[in-house]
């Protein structure tokens, strides 16, 4: 017998190296605040759901946190015992209670803050210590309340003093929570924080009541939220479990740093077009139908709009808050030629306050708006749009004569929609709301006026999702000095050469989340904004924290392009995993004197392209205003380079991290452009797969770190061009076994320029 059981022994200590090693585990234990959810239709998050995104699969997270417990109910209902058991050495406890412990009325919660509740903290750190794991204490998570002066108001007395002293004194780790979560909910405002709890009414889910306050429990952006500040704390005090935050797509970034999107929802009523008189014929004029709808929907407090399969003809729709216009699946909008349907209104154009036709899609100073669905709006924009002969060949450009009518510039080599708009061309307005001037004062140049298709103006919580926008007559989709923006899996088509039709602009914007779209437009693709000159610098507003992912760009002016109207500034984008086919540029960032604004902190990964007839990557402070790739008999003069006195107009672009970049085929691989007084600063571009005719192009600029970069130009005379620029560094630089010359370095104002680990 004792043989057999030596033998059984010695079979499993063989066998236990085989074994995998279990992973370090982080306990959560706390309240509702940090508790785990149902998900299904279920609103409500705590922050404990959130953190295992943000941290590596090298550890593990078990969430024992309940809704309603203090430190006294959950000793005594066994679920410390739990934790307990289950703890091991080396793993992490996170403890988090007040909430509850507060309740003097309910005696089985009840905790006073300097007795009951200090022992039972000094009781979880010792039995934790007592396992050789590792305690970490956190304050209670703030509630929402400000007083009738918006000055916030904490309403956790004595609870978190005690957390910090038990803290100070047993030498424990501290997250600070009620601290980190007061400044953020301050930051975000008396308004803008109800987004992070439950201030939901009724019949927005099915498996939750609604309640109109709640400020205690979190929504998902309010969970998320909470869970990266406690990232935050982990990575400032330097934790043992930093070394498992998880990082993002971006080198310098975790992934709990990046920012935060809050998504609307909507009552859960549907209000259809055809209830209102809608007829499907492709020909009966819909727009008192489908206004009278969203009216009705927004005054019983909000809902979707369902316009179902069909043809629709419409004017101008103009959104109401707390709507979700849905186009179902086979939903044709077609907005009407009619230009009587479109008045000229108070609008923008290209970052200036401007009189415009009214924009087929309006929405202005609204909350929670949505268009969903996979239907198609067609903006009939072959009627608005002025055509280049240049563009069309003589069979298409005598067809669109005959079909649309309009006139024809004196040289025979523009085509425009109407005499108002021949004349708009001639006067060179744009409409600009300046010097007294009303929208009345531009009648007689009306039609010049085109409509961005998609106006959404100083709007919170918006979602666009799984849509098409076509034929546009100017920039399709604008956001303008709105938050808080979910656009997934939307399609933007329009002509290549159709003029002015940006396929987003996201213009003024903060908190921005473009995920999963397909862009293919005569424009600028996925463009970013921030007003223009003296009138964008006086409002100020940046456009900021957007994250762009998983992206394709087929025909544009640019794939990813920042500027030129950047005067309110640009910081904190994060593109990745994107796209971009046949681009006239790829990377594009420009601007020009007079604009003024600050364009920093651009991080880029992962961006493949193909067929880009202009520069694969591009930052060029000499914007000319005009197409990228050079038309046939077409001449441009180089700008004229001097210096000029610094001031509040000159731009300025700096912190640019770009890695995991290929081009296949582009007119140039990499172009930085920057003016006398102020460089280009602080570019860094790693692991890229450049093919090109030309390789790199540098003028004044600073700080240009090139890393790992395969230059495959067919010029290979030189491979590098550098001018007027210093602090250069090429690292581990290849390129084409036939290149004549590496570097070619000109300029009095050249130094530092350092090439390494390059034959």
């Amino acid at each position: 017998m004792k043989k057999y059981l030596l033998i059984s022994l010695l079979v499993i200590t063989g066998f236990s190296f085989l074994l995998p090693e279990r992973k370090v585990t982080i306990f959560l234990i706390g309240d509702s605040t940090m508790a785990n959810k149902p998900l299904d239709e279920n609103p409500e998050r705590g922050w404990g759901m959130y953190l295992p995104r943000y941290l590596t699969d090298e550890v593990e997270v078990q969430n024992h946190a309940v809704n309603g417990r203090s430190t006294k109910s959950f000793i005594n209902e066994h679920r410390w015992d739990t934790v307990m058991s289950r703890l091991k050495e080396g793993d992490y406890v996170l403890i988090q209670f007040g909430h509850n412990d507060q309740k003097a009325e309910d005696s089985n919660r009840s905790a006073p803050a300097h007795t009951l509740y200090k022992d039972n903290l000094v009781r979880f750190v010792n039995d934790v210590r007592s396992k050789g794991a590792n305690p970490v204490l956190i304050t209670p998570v703030m509630r929402r309340k400000f007083d009738e002066n918006g000055k916030f108001v904490d309403q956790h007395g004595d609870y978190p003093g005690v957390v910090r002293e038990v803290a100070a004194a047993m030498n424990v780790p501290l997250i600070d929570l009620h601290k980190s979560s007061e400044a953020l909910i301050v930051k975000e405002g008396v308004e803008g924080s109800r987004r992070l709890f439950l201030n939901i009414p009724a019949d927005h889910f099915k498996n939750y009541k609604g309640k109109e306050e709640d400020n205690t429990h979190f929504s998902e952006y309010g969970a998320a939220s909470m869970a990266s500040l406690v990232c935050q704390g982990i990575k400032d005090q330097h934790l043992g479990m930093a070394k498992y935050l998880k990082p993002s797509d971006f080198k310098e970034k975790f992934a709990f740093e990046l920012p935060k999107i809050y998504a609307p929802h909507f009552k859960r009523d549907t209000f259809s077009i055809m209830s209102y008189g809608a007829v499907a014929d492709g020909m009966t004029l819909n727009s008192v139908a489908i206004n009278r709808a969203i009216e009705d929907c927004a005054a019983k407090g909000g809902g979707t709009v369902l316009i179902p399969r069909g043809s629709f003809v419409t004017g101008p729709i103009i959104m109401k808050s707390n709507i979700n216009l849905h186009l179902a699946d086979g939903a044709l909008v077609i907005f009407s030629p009619d230009f009587n349907q479109y008045p000229l209104v108070v609008s923008t154009f290209e970052g200036v306050e401007a009189a415009r036709c009214q924009s087929p899609v309006t929405a202005e100073n609204l909350e929670n708006i949505a268009i969903s669905g996979n239907g198609i709006m067609n903006g009939n924009g072959y009627y608005w749009r002025p055509l280049p002969k240049a563009k069309m060949t003589d069979t298409e450009w005598k067809a669109h004569l005959k079909k649309y009518g309009g006139v024809v510039t004196e040289d025979g080599k523009m085509w425009y929609n109407s005499p108002k708009a021949l004349k708009g061309f001639t006067d060179k307005t744009i409409g600009k709301l300046a010097g007294g001037k009303t929208v009345k004062d531009f009648e007689e140049v009306k039609d010049f006026l085109r409509p961005n298709m998609i106006r959404i103006f100083n709007c919170k919580n918006v979602r666009i999702q799984d849509v098409t926008f076509e034929n546009s007559s100017a920039w399709t989709t604008h956001l303008n000095y709105s938050e808080h923006i979910t656009i997934k899996n939307l399609t933007v088509k329009n002509p290549w050469y159709g003029t002015n039709t940006d396929a987003l602009d996201l213009d003024g914007c903060k908190n921005v989340l473009v995920e999963d779209c397909h862009f293919d437009t005569g424009d600028d693709g996925i463009c970013i904004k921030s007003g223009r000159d003296e009138e964008g610098r006086r409002r100020g507003i940046p456009t900021k924290d957007v994250i762009v992912n998983n992206c394709v760009v087929y025909h544009a002016h640019g794939g990813f392009v920042v500027g030129s109207e950047m005067s309110g500034g640009v910081n904190n984008m994060f593109v990745s995993n994107c796209t971009f086919i046949g681009t006239d540029i790829g990377l594009r960032f420009k601007t020009t004197r007079g604009r003024g604004g600050m364009v920093e902190n651009i991080y880029v990964n992962n961006v493949n392209m193909k067929d880009i007839p202009a520069e694969a990557i591009l930052f060029d402070m000499y914007y000319m205003a005009k197409d990228p790739v050079v038309l046939a008999g077409e001449k441009r003069d180089p700008p004229k380079v001097e210096a000029k006195p610094v001031d509040e107009s000159t731009p300025q672009f700096q912190n640019f991290y770009f890695r995991n970049i290929t081009c296949n085929g582009a007119a140039k691989g990499i172009f930085v452009r920057g003016i006398p007084e102020m460089h280009i600063k602080n570019i860094w571009i790693e692991n890229a797969v450049l093919q090109a005719y030309e390789g790199i192009d540098i003028q004044e600029a600073s700080n240009i770190n090139l890393k790992n970069i395969t230059m495959m130009s067919l010029n290979t005379n030189p491979v590098a061009y550098i001018l007027n620029s210093d602090s250069i560094t090429i690292d581990g630089l290849r390129y084409k076994d036939s290149a004549d010359v590496l570097a070619m370095v000109y300029g009095e104002r050249t130094r530092n320029v350092n090439i390494l680990n390059t034959d």
